[in-house]
């Protein structure tokens, strides 16, 4: 089977940025961000410390197919660059749900960028689900504001493994009806 490169993601616009598809050439930026400790412990899937190679098999997967998840790119360039603020993702649980996940960099934390981001990506519903879900580390109370910002609403508290820390981690869960 061979797999061909994704043509048709869309790029979702807003006013600040573009949530756009990854290219190979975000690799240097995304390692950079998402090797950042800061960011990896309060993400369930990125490692700390990074291994070699990690970020160039996830950009391969986001850029492939058949896959089982859309990532976009915040990319405050608007137009052709290469500026990596962060990774938002949609990660398909059926074929009605989704889940939410996303990561800012450090510097561009409290700017609403992560807010804008699923905002942006609630409306545009690339998927066509009727609901997305987003699961938050209770220690980042941020990213649960960001979540209420974006009209999801809490359901219930549960344990997630993050990899950073190499334990279940008490976490907030939220969804939103579309």
């Amino acid at each position: 089977m061979k797999i061909q490169p994704i043509v048709n993601q869309p790029v979702i616009e807003t006013a600040r940025f573009d949530l756009r598809p990854l290219r190979r050439s975000d690799l240097g930026l995304i390692e950079l961000h998402a090797g950042d400790e800061r960011v990896a412990r309060n993400t369930t899937s990125i490692p700390h410390p990074l291994p070699p190679g990690t970020i160039e098999a996830f950009i391969s997967r986001a850029m492939t197919e058949p896959r089982d998840f859309d990532c976009w790119a915040m990319d405050g360039t608007k137009e052709n660059g290469a500026e990596v603020m962060g990774l938002i993702t949609l990660s398909r649980l059926d074929r009605n749900q989704s889940e939410v996940g996303f990561w800012v960099a450090p510097a561009f934390w409290n700017t609403h960028l992560a807010s804008d981001s699923v905002t942006a990506l609630v409306s545009a519903n690339p998927l066509g689900n009727a609901t997305m879900f987003a699961t938050v580390f209770q220690d980042n109370p941020a990213s649960a504001k960001v979540m209420t910002n974006a009209g999801f609403v809490y359901l219930g508290d549960a344990e997630t493994y993050c990899l950073a820390r190499d334990a279940a981690v008490p976490t907030w869960t939220y969804s939103r009806k579309l």
